[in-house]
């Protein structure tokens, strides 16, 4: 199948929650995001928002937070998935437990993710690569961290991928780079999200409906989302923000030009780690076929786990913090 030599994972749900649809809503709804964010509580109040000069002119909204302890193992810059944002209930679960491990931690919003829609003029898109490298370059010589850390979870787990390919060029120290579920194929995803559970489809159009409606709000003289309820699916949607918006030709062009099959990972000099599971319903498995092996990056894979998912037990913890706290120990 895959030309790459997967590793597998010690991850096994209990019976009850094998279903990877399960899965991939209950690591983010209710009861889970409360119980999340009332852990995190000392987390967010030690956490000191700041908007980042990426030049030229962008900004970026993120919030840092200094590790526990008498000396950083380094900073983990953390990259959250489409429409999500730092205060994804996946990047709460985690972060606290790196802070706590000894690990300070920036939580890096998108475009137009997390409140900044205000902040820049443009309207975000998966494109948007060198803004995200100009901030971590940013972030790198404002905290002055002997060692960078890089995860992200879907696209942050792409955008995560593409950073560390490009590092070398922009003069960014990366010591090791985590995805969980990134987005490998965008096409692929794009028919798996139209084609399959209603759920999800429903779930993103709403969630970046709600999103246009903001970056309406802040610049009016620039947008009129006036056809918002017109689109049954986010092909046809992502389509019509990509002609109207962006200089990309065609949707194909658009969503090639985020991918990361094919040699897109060439030029990786940094130890990466990929977690996919076979059961995600939103990242084909089978992508990974059309990727190029790299020396630098290791597969895991798993059998369960959905959507970034991989919920451990009834009590709703998630196995994936501890993978990724291990992973991170290895790097020293």
């Amino acid at each position: 199948m895959p030309k790459f030599a997967c590793h597998s994972v010690d991850y096994k749900p209990p019976v009850a929650l094998r279903n990877r649809h399960l899965q991939s809503v209950i690591a983010s709804v209710p009861p889970r995001r409360s119980l999340v964010r009332q852990a995190a509580a000392g987390f967010l109040s030690d956490s000191r928002q700041v908007v980042i000069d990426c030049g030229e002119g962008v900004r970026m909204l993120g919030y840092h937070t200094e590790a526990l302890g008498p000396k950083s193992k380094g900073l983990v810059v953390m990259l959250h998935g489409w429409e999500g944002s730092a205060d994804s209930t996946y990047i709460l679960s985690v972060a606290p437990k790196l802070v706590a491990a000894g690990y300070s931690v920036f939580r890096l919003n998108f475009r137009d993710h997390g409140g900044s829609q205000h902040l820049n003029r443009e309207l975000f898109h998966s494109c948007r690569l060198q803004e995200v490298v100009d901030a971590i370059a940013w972030i790198q010589r404002n905290y002055r961290a002997e060692e960078l850390f890089l995860t992200g979870f879907s696209l942050g787990g792409n955008f995560s991928l593409r950073v560390a390919a490009e590092a070398h060029n922009a003069n960014i120290n990366i010591a090791r780079v985590i995805a969980v579920c990134p987005v490998l194929d965008p096409a692929q995803t794009m028919i798996a999200l139209d084609a399959g559970w209603s759920g999800y489809q429903s779930y993103f159009i709403r969630k970046w409906s709600r999103s246009l409606k903001l970056k309406q709000r802040a610049f009016p003289q620039l947008y009129q989302f006036n056809r918002l309820r017109d689109f049954k699916t986010l092909s046809a949607m992502t389509e019509h923000f990509v002609l109207s918006y962006t200089e990309y030709p065609d949707l194909h062009t658009y969503l090639s030009g985020y991918a990361i099959t094919g040699d897109r990972l060439s030029d990786l000099r940094i130890p990466a780690v990929m977690l996919l599971a076979e059961d995600d319903p939103v990242i084909p498995f089978y992508g990974l076929q059309d990727m190029r092996p790299s020396d630098f990056l290791q597969v895991y894979r798993s059998e369960k786990g959905g959507h970034c998912g991989f919920i451990s037990d009834m009590q709703l913890n998630s196995w994936v913090d501890g993978f990724i706290l291990r992973q991170l120990d290895a790097a020293e």
